[in-house]
């Protein structure tokens, strides 16, 4: 009886001590069939940086096919206000909701004769954002979006300089067969601007630009045009506007 006690006991306290090591202590990674600490550490860390890799991967193909409906034209079409570059959302107006109550009267009122006395206003513009002409030259063929033409073509003399409408960062200075010399700037606010149709480049892919900056010079150095023109486009957010809404090329 003794005996059958103490190797009952010493089978408890084996199985026990077995337990606690495989569940609470780092002997169990010994064990074939247990995967270590690190490796699960290693794990989640590397599904974590995969899943950021996905998000980056994601917007890198949403702003290439941005850039190639750029470079082909298949794309839809954004209404776009006049006095924004911001695509004009469509809105129900309420009448009522328009009538200023008593209180918003009181308050206007009261903002007008402060601002009577204030000589310490100082005006600000209200436009942050310019964009200047790319050459002076004749405009030969308007945007049209109901023809599919994106573009407004410009009438130069060879090696007229072709300059940056305003500041940005050059993603694109590269030759085609259907448009020549291409350079695509990228401006803030999602704007991008398009130059085709040039005879040679002065910048290259990943060049920063300041307004008015020489980029290319005028020529014919595609398969499809016959004299020395500038295709220019004007795109906001993957959608193309028109350009004569925004610069004046006279």
């Amino acid at each position: 009886m003794n005996v059958f006690v103490v190797v009952t006991l010493s089978a408890i306290f084996l199985i026990s001590i077995t337990t606690y090591i495989i569940a609470f202590t780092p002997l169990r990674e010994y064990i074939p069939g247990y995967a270590s600490t690190r490796l699960k550490k290693d794990a989640t860390n590397l599904a974590i940086k995969s899943d950021s890799l996905q998000k980056k991967v994601d917007v890198s193909n949403l702003y290439i096919a941005s850039i190639k409906k750029v470079l082909t034209g298949d794309l839809e079409y954004a209404k776009l206000n006049k006095d924004s570059l911001i695509p004009a959302e469509k809105q129900n107006l309420d009448e009522k909701s328009l009538t200023a109550s008593d209180v918003e009267k009181e308050l206007r009122n009261k903002v007008i004769q402060e601002d009577k006395f204030n000589v310490f206003e100082n005006a600000k513009p209200k436009v942050n954002f310019v964009l200047f002409s790319p050459a002076q030259g004749t405009i030969i063929e308007n945007y049209s979006a109901k023809n599919n033409f994106l573009a407004v073509k410009i009438a130069l003399v060879d090696n007229t300089p072709i300059k940056s409408v305003a500041s940005g960062t050059i993603i694109f200075s590269e030759w085609t067969p259907s448009y020549g010399y291409v350079v695509i700037i990228e401006h803030q606010e999602g704007i991008l601007s398009v130059y085709k149709n040039a005879a040679s480049v002065t910048k290259e892919q990943g060049d920063t630009v300041k307004s008015g900056e020489v980029i290319a010079l005028a020529g014919n150095s595609s398969n499809t045009e016959k004299s020395s023109t500038l295709r220019f486009e004007l795109w906001k957010d993957g959608f193309p506007i028109n350009p004569t809404q925004f610069i004046n090329f006279q």
